[in-house]
């Protein structure tokens, strides 16, 4: 028999590795996929998605280790911290992250994350709160969400919130702006093509905060929806707004039963 070519040989173990590669990749994949759900880490490229798997390596844990600083710092004219109220993150917070936005009886209002942070520096610490997108908030929200990490998103969708979950869904769906586009017509209708260089994902919420390569920061998922709401060439509501706190509801209730993955990193 013919022995086979040092070429054939090396394309041999090529295709057998390749496999292999690939075999591997989809088992690593399969955590974040619920049935035909998909999170926007299936959709990146395995430079990105290394990025993210390695906590030495994922930008997103700068803005953490600042966290957990501010967890336990005291704040405000009642000189607490997060700490004195709610004692180690990694108990108290497990499973806030898989369940946010909630409705909040106390204001009779849904709240996200980011608002119950802020809630409770004004009533319990007696502090200023944190503004959207500044370092401190992210830092915060990064902290508190990566206790979270691998629980399964599971929000309440009945009950008072019921009405915001059906508008959150109705604007998922509305069109907007001079471009005539709604979120679905690009995740829904078009998931998986390629934009500007990259897959288009399913608008799965289960990453945020997370490290955005294009901005070089760590983002809130509210500044991503001002974002696309803008590559419409529409007018964005502003931060905080009910029309995007009722969106974030229907995304996490879209992904639900995904694992939390913040920090996460994306292009």
């Amino acid at each position: 028999m013919r022995r086979p070519s040092h070429i054939a040989f090396a394309l041999t173990l090529a295709v057998a590795g390749g496999a292999a590669f690939a075999q591997a990749q989809s088992e690593k994949d399969a955590k974040y996929r619920v049935g035909d759900k998909y999170t926007g880490y299936t959709y990146a490229d395995p430079t990105t998605q290394s990025m993210q798997d390695d906590d030495y390596v994922n930008p997103g844990f700068l803005w953490v280790q600042e966290g957990e600083k501010l967890w336990s710092a005291a704040e405000g004219a009642a000189g607490k911290s997060c700490a004195d109220c709610h004692g180690k993150a990694q108990e108290s917070m497990k499973a806030v992250g898989a369940l946010y936005p909630k409705w909040q009886e106390k204001i009779g209002k849904l709240e996200n994350v980011e608002q119950r942070i802020n809630q409770c520096r004004a009533d319990n610490m007696k502090a200023e709160p944190w503004k959207w997108e500044s370092p401190a908030l992210l830092a915060m929200t990064a902290y508190v969400q990566l206790q979270s990490r691998g629980q399964p998103v599971d929000v309440a969708v009945e009950g008072p919130v019921k009405p915001h979950l059906q508008n959150g869904e109705r604007l998922f769906y509305m069109r907007h702006g001079q471009l005539d586009l709604s979120c679905a017509n690009c995740h829904e209708d078009n998931d998986g093509k390629w934009m500007r260089g990259d897959h288009l994902g399913q608008a799965m919420a289960n990453g945020f905060p997370t490290y955005r390569l294009k901005e070089q920061t760590l983002i809130s998922l509210q500044f991503r929806l001002i974002g696309c709401v803008r590559d419409t060439r529409a007018e964005a509501y502003p931060y905080g707004s009910d029309e995007y706190l009722d969106l974030e509801l229907y995304l996490a209730h879209r992904g639900k039963g995904l694992p939390v993955e913040a920090p996460s990193v994306r292009r």
